[in-house]
Protein backbone atom coordinates (compact mmCIF):
# COMPACT_ATOMS: atom_id res chain seq x y z
CA UNK A 1 0.00 0.00 0.00
CA UNK A 2 1.59 3.65 -0.92
CA UNK A 3 0.03 5.76 1.16
CA UNK A 4 1.52 8.83 0.55
CA UNK A 5 -0.35 12.22 1.15
CA UNK A 6 -0.88 12.68 -2.39
CA UNK A 7 -2.44 9.65 -3.47
CA UNK A 8 -5.09 10.03 0.02
CA UNK A 9 -8.29 11.53 -1.16
CA UNK A 10 -9.40 11.40 2.86
CA UNK A 11 -7.29 13.59 5.16
CA UNK A 12 -6.12 11.50 7.88
CA UNK A 13 -6.77 12.21 11.48
CA UNK A 14 -5.43 11.03 14.91
CA UNK A 15 -8.54 9.25 16.01
CA UNK A 16 -7.64 10.45 19.91
CA UNK A 17 -7.29 13.73 19.04
CA UNK A 18 -8.82 14.41 15.93
CA UNK A 19 -5.32 16.05 14.77
CA UNK A 20 -4.24 15.57 10.96
CA UNK A 21 -1.49 13.34 10.40
CA UNK A 22 0.99 13.76 7.55
CA UNK A 23 3.41 11.16 6.08
CA UNK A 24 7.61 10.89 7.13
CA UNK A 25 8.94 7.87 5.85
CA UNK A 26 6.46 4.65 7.23
CA UNK A 27 4.74 6.68 10.06
CA UNK A 28 1.80 9.19 9.93
CA UNK A 29 2.79 12.08 12.66
CA UNK A 30 0.64 14.75 13.95
CA UNK A 31 2.33 18.09 14.91
CA UNK A 32 1.62 16.80 18.58
CA UNK A 33 4.59 13.76 17.96
CA UNK A 34 2.06 11.40 18.47
CA UNK A 35 2.89 8.52 15.08
CA UNK A 36 1.55 5.31 13.49
CA UNK A 37 3.46 2.74 11.53
CA UNK A 38 2.73 1.44 8.50
CA UNK A 39 3.91 -2.37 8.18
CA UNK A 40 3.44 -5.12 5.61
CA UNK A 41 1.22 -2.49 3.19
CA UNK A 42 -1.29 -1.83 6.21
CA UNK A 43 -1.36 1.64 8.60
CA UNK A 44 -1.83 0.65 12.14
CA UNK A 45 -3.76 1.85 14.50
CA UNK A 46 -4.92 -0.48 17.00
CA UNK A 47 -2.84 -2.46 19.43
CA UNK A 48 -2.12 -5.89 18.31
CA UNK A 49 -3.74 -7.37 21.10
CA UNK A 50 -7.40 -7.46 20.98
CA UNK A 51 -10.48 -9.23 21.27
CA UNK A 52 -10.44 -10.09 17.65
CA UNK A 53 -7.63 -12.41 17.66
CA UNK A 54 -9.84 -15.40 16.76
CA UNK A 55 -10.62 -13.25 13.22
CA UNK A 56 -6.93 -13.22 12.81
CA UNK A 57 -6.62 -16.54 12.89
CA UNK A 58 -9.62 -17.26 11.03
CA UNK A 59 -8.83 -15.14 7.46
CA UNK A 60 -5.49 -15.73 7.93
CA UNK A 61 -5.56 -19.34 7.63
CA UNK A 62 -8.90 -19.50 4.88
CA UNK A 63 -7.75 -16.11 3.29
CA UNK A 64 -8.91 -17.73 -0.46
CA UNK A 65 -12.28 -19.34 0.82
CA UNK A 66 -14.54 -16.66 0.38
CA UNK A 67 -12.79 -14.61 -2.26
CA UNK A 68 -14.83 -14.53 -5.80
CA UNK A 69 -11.33 -14.78 -8.10
CA UNK A 70 -10.28 -18.12 -5.96
CA UNK A 71 -14.01 -20.22 -6.23
CA UNK A 72 -13.98 -21.12 -9.85
CA UNK A 73 -14.78 -17.89 -10.93
CA UNK A 74 -18.42 -18.09 -8.77
CA UNK A 75 -19.74 -14.74 -8.02
CA UNK A 76 -20.72 -15.48 -4.55
CA UNK A 77 -19.48 -11.96 -2.77
CA UNK A 78 -20.24 -9.92 -5.62
CA UNK A 79 -23.91 -10.99 -5.82
CA UNK A 80 -24.25 -10.62 -1.98
CA UNK A 81 -22.71 -7.24 -2.10
CA UNK A 82 -25.07 -6.18 -4.44
CA UNK A 83 -27.91 -7.23 -3.39
CA UNK A 84 -27.64 -6.33 -0.16
CA UNK A 85 -26.17 -2.65 -0.85
CA UNK A 86 -28.23 -1.70 -4.53
CA UNK A 87 -25.53 -0.03 -5.53
CA UNK A 88 -24.43 0.21 -9.10
CA UNK A 89 -21.13 -0.09 -10.30
CA UNK A 90 -20.88 2.42 -13.01
CA UNK A 91 -22.59 5.15 -9.56
CA UNK A 92 -19.16 4.46 -7.71
CA UNK A 93 -16.89 5.75 -10.08
CA UNK A 94 -14.50 7.90 -8.15
CA UNK A 95 -16.71 7.58 -5.13
CA UNK A 96 -14.91 7.39 -1.51
CA UNK A 97 -16.10 4.23 -0.03
CA UNK A 98 -15.19 3.06 3.72
CA UNK A 99 -15.44 -0.54 4.51
CA UNK A 100 -15.17 -1.51 8.29
CA UNK A 101 -14.77 -5.23 9.24
CA UNK A 102 -13.01 -6.24 6.14
CA UNK A 103 -11.63 -9.43 7.35
CA UNK A 104 -9.96 -11.26 4.44
CA UNK A 105 -11.12 -8.83 1.76
CA UNK A 106 -13.78 -10.50 -0.09
CA UNK A 107 -15.99 -7.38 -0.65
CA UNK A 108 -12.89 -5.42 -0.70
CA UNK A 109 -12.16 -7.11 -3.72
CA UNK A 110 -15.59 -6.95 -5.41
CA UNK A 111 -15.48 -3.23 -5.20
CA UNK A 112 -12.02 -3.19 -6.78
CA UNK A 113 -13.02 -6.04 -9.58
CA UNK A 114 -16.23 -4.39 -10.56
CA UNK A 115 -15.95 -0.35 -10.18
CA UNK A 116 -13.84 2.51 -9.70
CA UNK A 117 -13.96 3.83 -6.75
CA UNK A 118 -11.91 4.35 -4.31
CA UNK A 119 -12.17 1.76 -1.27
CA UNK A 120 -10.43 2.80 2.52
CA UNK A 121 -10.94 -0.61 4.26
CA UNK A 122 -10.69 -1.03 8.17
CA UNK A 123 -10.44 -4.32 10.23
CA UNK A 124 -9.30 -4.60 14.07
CA UNK A 125 -7.61 -7.93 13.44
CA UNK A 126 -4.64 -9.40 11.71
CA UNK A 127 -7.11 -10.28 8.97
CA UNK A 128 -5.43 -6.98 7.24
CA UNK A 129 -2.81 -8.79 6.50
CA UNK A 130 -4.64 -11.44 4.33
CA UNK A 131 -6.61 -8.76 2.95
CA UNK A 132 -3.52 -7.25 1.80
CA UNK A 133 -2.48 -9.93 0.10
CA UNK A 134 -5.59 -10.87 -1.41
CA UNK A 135 -6.01 -7.38 -3.19
CA UNK A 136 -2.94 -5.42 -3.18
CA UNK A 137 -2.32 -5.88 -6.58
CA UNK A 138 -5.07 -3.13 -7.77
CA UNK A 139 -2.98 -0.47 -6.01
CA UNK A 140 -4.05 3.32 -4.75
CA UNK A 141 -7.34 2.40 -5.33
CA UNK A 142 -6.83 0.60 -1.79
CA UNK A 143 -6.04 1.71 1.43
CA UNK A 144 -5.89 -0.82 4.69
CA UNK A 145 -6.26 0.03 8.19
CA UNK A 146 -5.92 -1.64 11.60
CA UNK A 147 -8.37 -0.26 13.57
CA UNK A 148 -11.16 -0.19 15.97
CA UNK A 149 -14.79 0.66 14.51
CA UNK A 150 -14.29 3.37 17.10
CA UNK A 151 -10.83 4.78 16.41
CA UNK A 152 -10.80 5.36 12.93
CA UNK A 153 -8.07 7.57 11.32
CA UNK A 154 -10.60 9.55 9.13
CA UNK A 155 -12.49 12.60 9.39
CA UNK A 156 -16.52 12.59 10.31
CA UNK A 157 -18.85 13.31 6.95
CA UNK A 158 -16.02 12.01 4.90
CA UNK A 159 -16.82 9.03 2.84
CA UNK A 160 -20.09 8.86 -0.15
CA UNK A 161 -20.80 5.58 1.27
CA UNK A 162 -20.07 3.38 4.18
CA UNK A 163 -20.49 -0.24 4.45
CA UNK A 164 -20.13 -3.00 7.12
CA UNK A 165 -21.07 -6.26 6.29
CA UNK A 166 -20.76 -9.63 8.65
CA UNK A 167 -19.44 -7.64 11.62
CA UNK A 168 -21.55 -5.29 13.71
CA UNK A 169 -22.70 -8.39 15.91
CA UNK A 170 -18.94 -9.41 17.02
CA UNK A 171 -18.78 -5.58 18.07
CA UNK A 172 -18.53 -5.01 21.99
CA UNK A 173 -21.32 -2.35 21.46
CA UNK A 174 -23.87 -2.70 18.63
CA UNK A 175 -25.15 0.68 19.10
CA UNK A 176 -21.61 2.48 19.51
CA UNK A 177 -20.64 1.20 16.11
CA UNK A 178 -23.87 1.91 14.47
CA UNK A 179 -23.04 5.34 15.83
CA UNK A 180 -19.71 5.27 14.48
CA UNK A 181 -20.11 4.69 10.94
CA UNK A 182 -23.13 7.02 10.56
CA UNK A 183 -20.45 9.32 11.39
CA UNK A 184 -18.30 8.94 8.42
CA UNK A 185 -21.27 9.23 6.07
CA UNK A 186 -20.80 12.79 4.23
CA UNK A 187 -24.01 14.58 3.15
CA UNK A 188 -26.11 13.14 0.46
CA UNK A 189 -23.78 9.88 1.39
CA UNK A 190 -25.45 6.35 1.98
CA UNK A 191 -25.09 3.64 4.68
CA UNK A 192 -25.48 -0.02 4.00
CA UNK A 193 -25.37 -2.57 7.16
CA UNK A 194 -26.18 -6.26 7.93
CA UNK A 195 -26.41 -8.17 11.04
CA UNK A 196 -27.32 -11.52 12.59
CA UNK A 197 -30.96 -11.04 13.04
CA UNK A 198 -33.59 -11.96 15.95
CA UNK A 199 -36.47 -12.87 14.15
CA UNK A 200 -38.53 -14.61 17.67
CA UNK A 201 -38.19 -16.28 20.81
CA UNK A 202 -36.30 -19.37 18.76
CA UNK A 203 -33.27 -17.49 17.68
CA UNK A 204 -31.18 -18.33 20.84
CA UNK A 205 -32.30 -22.08 21.20
CA UNK A 206 -29.29 -23.38 18.87
CA UNK A 207 -26.39 -24.94 19.37
CA UNK A 208 -24.30 -22.01 18.59
CA UNK A 209 -25.50 -20.03 21.60
CA UNK A 210 -25.34 -23.07 23.80
CA UNK A 211 -21.99 -24.59 23.01
CA UNK A 212 -20.09 -20.56 22.82
CA UNK A 213 -19.57 -19.82 26.56
CA UNK A 214 -17.15 -23.04 25.94
CA UNK A 215 -15.93 -22.96 22.89
CA UNK A 216 -15.38 -19.01 22.55
CA UNK A 217 -12.62 -19.59 25.07
CA UNK A 218 -11.20 -22.30 23.62
CA UNK A 219 -7.74 -22.31 21.99
CA UNK A 220 -7.94 -21.47 18.03
CA UNK A 221 -6.37 -24.57 16.69
CA UNK A 222 -7.85 -26.86 19.25
CA UNK A 223 -11.37 -25.34 18.40
CA UNK A 224 -10.40 -26.08 14.43
CA UNK A 225 -9.27 -29.46 15.04
CA UNK A 226 -12.37 -30.10 16.71
CA UNK A 227 -14.82 -28.89 13.96
CA UNK A 228 -12.47 -30.32 11.09
CA UNK A 229 -12.41 -34.08 12.28
CA UNK A 230 -16.23 -33.75 12.88
CA UNK A 231 -17.15 -31.64 10.22
CA UNK A 232 -18.05 -34.53 8.08
CA UNK A 233 -20.64 -36.48 10.08
CA UNK A 234 -22.14 -33.47 11.21
CA UNK A 235 -22.86 -32.04 7.57
CA UNK A 236 -24.37 -36.02 6.73
CA UNK A 237 -26.40 -35.94 9.80
CA UNK A 238 -27.94 -32.17 8.16
CA UNK A 239 -28.59 -33.67 5.19
CA UNK A 240 -30.51 -36.71 6.61
CA UNK A 241 -32.67 -34.16 8.78
CA UNK A 242 -33.37 -32.05 5.81
CA UNK A 243 -34.22 -34.81 3.74
CA UNK A 244 -36.95 -36.62 6.13
CA UNK A 245 -38.18 -32.94 6.00
CA UNK A 246 -37.22 -32.90 10.02
CA UNK A 247 -34.12 -30.16 8.94
CA UNK A 248 -35.70 -27.17 10.55
CA UNK A 249 -37.04 -28.38 14.37
CA UNK A 250 -33.82 -30.66 14.62
CA UNK A 251 -30.68 -28.97 12.83
CA UNK A 252 -30.58 -25.67 14.80
CA UNK A 253 -29.07 -28.55 17.56
CA UNK A 254 -26.20 -29.83 15.13
CA UNK A 255 -22.96 -27.37 16.06
CA UNK A 256 -22.58 -25.95 12.05
CA UNK A 257 -23.98 -23.48 10.24
CA UNK A 258 -27.99 -24.01 8.34
CA UNK A 259 -26.22 -24.60 5.01
CA UNK A 260 -29.27 -24.44 2.71
CA UNK A 261 -29.91 -21.08 4.33
CA UNK A 262 -27.19 -19.45 4.60
CA UNK A 263 -24.23 -21.18 2.26
CA UNK A 264 -24.43 -20.86 -1.47
CA UNK A 265 -25.78 -23.68 -3.33
CA UNK A 266 -23.20 -23.84 -6.25
CA UNK A 267 -20.14 -25.00 -4.44
CA UNK A 268 -18.36 -28.11 -5.40
CA UNK A 269 -18.02 -30.48 -2.82
CA UNK A 270 -14.49 -29.77 -1.40
CA UNK A 271 -15.45 -26.04 -1.41
CA UNK A 272 -18.84 -26.51 0.79
CA UNK A 273 -16.80 -28.58 3.37
CA UNK A 274 -14.72 -25.71 3.27
CA UNK A 275 -17.24 -22.65 3.48
CA UNK A 276 -18.83 -24.98 6.63
CA UNK A 277 -15.79 -25.41 8.88
CA UNK A 278 -15.18 -21.96 8.34
CA UNK A 279 -18.67 -20.53 9.32
CA UNK A 280 -18.48 -23.55 12.36
CA UNK A 281 -15.10 -21.73 13.62
CA UNK A 282 -16.88 -18.03 12.98
CA UNK A 283 -19.85 -18.95 14.99
CA UNK A 284 -18.21 -20.25 17.98
CA UNK A 285 -14.88 -18.36 18.59
CA UNK A 286 -16.49 -14.70 18.74
CA UNK A 287 -15.98 -13.08 22.22
CA UNK A 288 -19.37 -11.57 20.71
CA UNK A 289 -22.11 -12.43 19.47
CA UNK A 290 -25.08 -10.03 19.89
CA UNK A 291 -28.03 -10.19 17.15
CA UNK A 292 -30.68 -7.64 16.76
CA UNK A 293 -33.89 -6.92 15.40
CA UNK A 294 -34.44 -4.62 12.21
CA UNK A 295 -36.55 -2.53 14.21
CA UNK A 296 -34.02 -1.65 16.99
CA UNK A 297 -30.83 -1.45 14.26
CA UNK A 298 -33.35 0.97 12.41
CA UNK A 299 -34.01 2.77 15.40
CA UNK A 300 -30.37 3.55 16.03
CA UNK A 301 -29.78 4.55 12.55
CA UNK A 302 -32.64 7.21 12.55
CA UNK A 303 -31.56 8.47 16.16
CA UNK A 304 -27.51 9.05 14.43
CA UNK A 305 -29.38 11.47 12.25
CA UNK A 306 -29.77 9.41 8.81
CA UNK A 307 -32.91 9.06 6.93
CA UNK A 308 -33.21 5.00 6.75
CA UNK A 309 -34.57 3.95 3.05
CA UNK A 310 -34.72 0.47 3.86
CA UNK A 311 -34.98 -1.71 6.85
CA UNK A 312 -35.85 -5.80 5.43
CA UNK A 313 -34.74 -8.82 4.34
CA UNK A 314 -32.82 -9.23 1.35
CA UNK A 315 -32.50 -12.79 -0.76
CA UNK A 316 -30.16 -13.96 -2.47
CA UNK A 317 -29.03 -17.11 -4.08
CA UNK A 318 -30.50 -19.80 -1.11
CA UNK A 319 -29.29 -16.79 1.38
CA UNK A 320 -31.06 -14.23 3.32
CA UNK A 321 -29.56 -11.12 4.75
CA UNK A 322 -31.19 -8.32 7.87
CA UNK A 323 -29.84 -5.15 5.98
CA UNK A 324 -30.52 -1.84 6.97
CA UNK A 325 -29.69 1.20 4.19
CA UNK A 326 -30.16 4.82 4.56
CA UNK A 327 -28.81 8.45 3.40
CA UNK A 328 -27.66 11.26 5.41
CA UNK A 329 -29.19 14.27 4.33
Amino acid sequence: MQTTAAKTQIKLVNPHNGKLLTQKGEEWVDDAGNTFKVRNGVMRIAKEDNYTENFGFQWNKFQKVQIDQEQQELPISKVRFFAETAWKPEELKGKNILEVGAGAGRFTQVVLANTEANIYSVDLSSAVEANYRNNSHYGDRLQIFQASVYEMPFEDNAFDKVFCLGVLQHTPDFEKSIQTLCAKVKPGGELVVDFYPITGWWTKIHAKYIFRPYTKKMDNEKLLSWIDKNVDWMMKLYNFNHAIGLGKLLNRFIPIPDIKATIPDNLSKKELRDWVVLDTFDMFSPEYDQPQTLKTVKKWVENSGLEVTLADFIFYDNARAAVVRAIKK
